[in-house]
């Protein structure tokens, strides 16, 4: 009799948790259809087109993987690489930077008004990138810009952010970091929290100095966390487009046109639809790598 009970409970069990399992499913599959749908098939597509000489009408052509000879012969796209390469070597340290001070000064909760602290620092990134281009946009005005207004005031000359390639590239570059450094800024007060108390009291107690204290504590500990912000990082430097768009236009010139925006108007105002998935090609590969090393170092630093 036990036995009939057991091998009847079998069944059900199963069937419960097939159920489940069903569930489980269900709940996923809005997820995994828009995965397919925004992500993978806009990925085929593009492949596709890469080898072609779809120019966004009638033309779609097989031409191999001539674009990706011609890209890899193209001095424009090794300028817009480079140009993109140099925004982020220049953004991504001195983000790190802000975003590592910011998160040291406001790590302690004894200070007054700390959240608010927090919350203004951080309210950048909850606005769209359109939205911080031209607030910046406002302030680095060759007519009507906040500094140049304020530069006036005092006697002195407006800087020409928009016709200086040297001032409009560093003008991405503080609005880059102004928009980023709120995110990476939490994930170091989060990482400050985890750093042992004892450790820094012991070192207090033996006569170490802040400077010490943080170089040879604070830092450890910080590392995997540090990796992990400069990688991530150096992604979205690569992925910038719509804040440069709104803020420069990629101008004068060509100075400031990274490759998001180079992709843009090769396919979409030069109509090179063919040429232009080459190009965001190359660069998802560039990001899948980064993106693999990112993934790397953080299982190297929870092992």
């Amino acid at each position: 009799m036990a036995n009939t009970n057991t091998a009847g409970a079998v069944p059900a069990r199963r069937k419960k948790r097939d159920t489940r399992q069903l569930w489980a499913f269900g709940f996923c599959l809005p997820n995994i259809l828009f995965f397919l749908v925004f992500f993978v098939a806009p990925a085929i597509v593009g492949v596709w087109y890469s080898l072609t000489n779809y120019n966004g009408f009638k033309q779609m052509d097989f031409v191999g993987l001539s674009n990706y000879i011609k890209l890899f012969r193209d001095p424009e796209f090794y300028k817009t690489l480079w140009q993109t390469i140099l925004y982020s070597i220049v953004s991504v340290p001195l983000g790190y930077a802000v975003a590592l001070g910011l998160g040291l000064l406001l790590s302690s909760e004894k200070i007054k008004g700390i959240t608010i602290l927090r919350i203004l620092i951080y309210w950048p990134i909850l606005l769209s990138t359109i939205m911080v281009g031209l607030t910046w946009r406002w302030i680095f005005g060759e007519s009507f810009g906040l500094i140049n207004y304020l530069l006036q005031c005092i006697g002195l000359d407006g800087i020409k952010w928009a016709t200086n390639p040297t001032a409009a590239f560093i003008t991405t570059i503080i609005a880059g970091i102004w928009s980023g450094c709120g995110t990476n800024m939490l994930i170091f007060i989060g990482a400050l929290k985890q750093v042992p108390g004892e450790l820094l009291e012991a070192a207090n107690l033996d006569g170490a100095n802040k400077w010490q204290s943080f170089k040879h504590i604070i830092l450890p500990h910080l590392k995997p966390v540090s990796f992990m912000v400069i990688i991530l990082s150096v992604i979205s430097s690569f992925k910038v487009f719509a804040m440069v768009q709104t803020l420069t236009n990629g101008g004068p010139g060509t100075a400031t046109t990274y490759m998001i925006q180079y992709i843009y108007t090769t396919g979409f105002t030069k109509n090179k639809v063919g040429y232009a998935s080459a190009v965001s090609m190359v660069l998802f590969v560039i990001l899948l790598i980064l993106s693999f090393v990112q993934t790397k170092v953080s299982d190297k630093s929870n092992d």
